[in-house]
């Protein structure tokens, strides 16, 4: 059934900054209306987890945040049994608070969760919105205000960590990337105070490292790694110091490699 009313307007004054690559706030804010639960896709850093934030302020709803990890297991998210003050009893974890509460619950990098962690999704990404929960036989149907959000970087997963399309088809999805240049300084510029004239060349440069993803670096320079940088160029840091010391160095190990990245810095920079 769809909701009705939303506790804030898109765009309340409390939500976190975030600036839209796209239409993806609409996409979200209609997925929440309609109780559909939403796959985020894309690459470390580009800003999936400051747009759950922003759209959870916005929409006026609790947030869970779990940062999935190989040994995240089904009872990391459900709860289990704990002894206190001499007695045994039961601690909801992350997932159930949400379903009870009508919260938002964020799974970042779902794909590295134990298997057995999909399985407890299923039943809550389908029209049913239930969470079974066999250690004390309660079913549990989400409460009005539940949503379900997940995301995970495609390009950096291998064949043994991807999402199975059987569990990819019950999520609207949402494809976020490295916002374009120019919205990406006036990102950076109002997350560090670094004048924005002084940001743009950052901004190329970071492009510059992203273009050799695949090549000699895994990863290129998320949109957080240059916010780093230019904050502390902002607060009086060299600039070749600080690109070295947020740009660079995060990047890889191998010194050959880090020689060849700074021989670009100083080709774009000068």
């Amino acid at each position: 059934m769809m909701r009705q009313t939303l506790k804030h307007e898109t765009g309340a004054s409390d939500a976190p900054f975030y600036l839209a690559q796209s239409d993806e706030r609409s996409v979200f804010t209609a997925a929440y209306a309609n109780n559909l639960p939403v796959l985020l896709k894309g690459p470390t850093g580009c800003g999936k987890t400051r747009f759950v934030a922003h759209m959870a302020a916005t929409l006026g709803r609790p947030l869970y945040t779990v940062a999935c990890h190989d040994d995240l297991a089904a009872a990391d998210l459900i709860g289990r049994y704990l002894l206190k003050g001499g007695e045994t009893v039961w601690v909801d974890g992350p997932l159930t608070r949400a379903v009870r509460e009508g919260a938002i619950c964020y799974l970042d990098e779902v794909v590295e969760a134990r298997k057995d962690v999909t399985v407890v999704l299923h039943p809550l990404t389908d029209d049913r919105r239930i969470l079974p929960i066999d250690r004390t036989g309660e079913e549990l149907t989400a409460a009005d205000g539940f949503m379900l959000v997940a995301s995970y970087n495609p390009g950096y997963q291998n064949i043994l960590k991807t999402l199975k399309p059987s569990t990819r088809q019950r999520f609207v999805s949402l494809e976020l990337d490295f916002p374009r240049p120019e919205l990406e300084a006036e990102i950076v510029a109002a997350e560090s105070g670094l004048e924005i004239s002084r940001v743009k060349p950052l901004v190329r440069l970071a492009g510059k490292l992203r273009d050799l993803k695949g090549q000699d670096l895994e990863e290129g320079v998320s949109t957080r790694l240059v916010v780093y940088c230019a904050t502390l160029i902002a607060q009086g840091m060299n600039v070749d110091r600080a690109v070295r010391a947020a740009m660079i160095e995060p990047l890889t190990d191998d010194q050959d490699v880090k020689r060849g990245l700074l021989d670009l810095v100083t080709a774009v920079l000068g």
